[in-house]
């Protein structure tokens, strides 16, 4: 449990949730030792713990040790212990914890449930070649058509891959999660420091077929968003714009991350990859009385917690 993942940095925070965000610390000799940033607020009047938009994991970073391994798990339960009673009063929380977090018994220990969900990752990006061959015979054959259609660029405004972007959503019958202005402020930052790309699909009537944008810092690259335009779904350019980003991804990074999906057909697309399937938890709780408020009002039969999350 080493990993000090991207969005746990405190720019990171402060642009998808400016004025919201707070971080449990733990400190030894002045030296921090654990940490575990949450975003805390109101909803329905309700104090809850969750995550910013456009943030699939956070959960404690806990300084690596190199005890030997039962020391080091007592060590961890004290730390996680530690962070978790700094927690403010909450009637609900959620806590999607990075793949590197696997020791979960503190949380459960305090109440709560624990969630497995999945994401894909290519943890060797060094061989080209080897990238190419574990891609499905399907992705491989839409990158070639693509390629005969559409031109990858990174020059269009950001308007144009919101509008693409949104799409995504409308497909699915949903409203896009985020504002423009939102996307714009992440954009800003990320781009002054040279950790996000964007990449368009674009044909020679300037249709533009797909975009996707990624992020990265030193260890792991992240497909953040995507989409493509439903008239055009043929061409192959999804596959085309996610390989070019793995390629991307293998100059600046050592891992790349599909930042996972639990929609079957989401999964499927980024199965085909080549990439391994890597599970990841969420630590979930629910004060007794909410989760009894939310099953009469909603009559739910399944968990409540999901209308939170």
């Amino acid at each position: 449990m080493t990993s000090h993942c991207l969005f746990q940095e405190s720019w990171w925070l402060d642009a998808v949730a400016p004025g919201q965000w707070r971080a449990a610390v733990v400190e030894k000799g002045g030296e921090v030792v654990a940490r575990m940033p949450y975003v805390y607020k109101r909803k329905y009047g309700i104090p809850i713990i969750t995550t910013p938009k456009l943030t699939p994991v956070l959960g404690p970073w806990l300084k690596p040790s190199g005890v030997k391994y039962a020391k080091r798990l007592a060590q961890e339960k004290d730390l996680l212990q530690n962070l978790l009673e700094q927690l403010p009063r909450h009637y609900y929380c959620s806590i999607p914890c990075d793949p590197s977090v696997t020791n979960l018994l503190p949380f459960y220990w305090a109440g709560f449930d624990l969630r497995v969900c999945y994401t894909y990752r290519l943890t060797d990006l060094s061989n080209k070649g080897a990238l190419w061959s574990n891609l499905r015979e399907n992705i491989r054959s839409d990158i070639r058509k693509a390629e005969k259609r559409v031109a990858v660029r990174s020059d269009l405004p950001l308007e144009q891959f919101y509008e693409v972007n949104r799409k995504a959503f409308s497909r699915q019958g949903k409203s896009v999660p985020y504002s423009l202005a939102f996307l714009q402020r992440l954009d800003d930052v990320t781009g002054e420091r040279g950790q996000r790309r964007i990449f368009f699909a674009v044909d020679d009537q300037e249709r533009i077929h797909a975009v996707c944008y990624i992020i990265w810092d030193s260890e792991c690259a992240y497909y953040l968003m995507g989409g493509r335009a439903p008239e055009l779904h043929n061409s192959g350019a999804s596959s085309l714009l996610m390989w070019h980003a793995i390629q991307h991804a293998a100059t600046v990074s050592q891992i790349f991350d599909f930042e996972g999906s639990m929609i079957e057909p989401i999964e499927r697309f980024f199965r085909a990859f080549g990439a391994a399937q890597t599970p990841y938890y969420v630590a979930i709780k629910m004060h007794p009385a909410l989760k009894v408020a939310m099953t009469v009002k909603n009559g739910l039969k399944g968990t409540p917690a999901n209308r939170f999350v």
